[in-house]
């Protein structure tokens, strides 16, 4: 078990960026859920979550990423995934899940993008 620990950062004009770290597993899924809600609170426009350092996800930490995603819909506010490890991205396309997300390299592409 590798743990798990997030970093959330202001990116501004609305944005939030969650790095996220470790694996995220049943035992740390409602954890990492009531602190994306928290930041939530500040990502009016924009929550990035940044799955660069995400060693491992499994079906709870998924339904966890799946839920902000579909707050993100309600509020009218984008969710950017940024692409993490090979294990991670063939995880969401075993589960056929891809194609539900918009993807950037960086939180700052993410940002960017938004912009334009």
């Amino acid at each position: 078990m590798h743990g798990f620990d997030l970093t959330v950062q202001q990116l501004g004009a609305g944005a939030v960026s969650v790095r996220l770290k470790g694996s995220l597993d049943l035992a740390y899924a409602y954890r990492f859920d009531d602190e994306v809600r928290h930041a939530e609170r500040d990502a009016s426009s924009c929550l990035v979550l940044d799955l660069r350092d995400l060693d491992f996800l499994d079906s709870a930490g998924m339904s966890r990423i799946l839920a902000a995603r579909r707050r993100a819909r309600r509020a009218g506010r984008r969710l950017v995934l940024v692409r993490g490890s090979f294990a991670v991205q063939r995880f969401l396309q075993a589960a056929a899940l891809t194609e539900h997300f918009e993807y950037a390299a960086t939180p700052d592409e993410a940002l960017e993008r938004g912009m334009h």
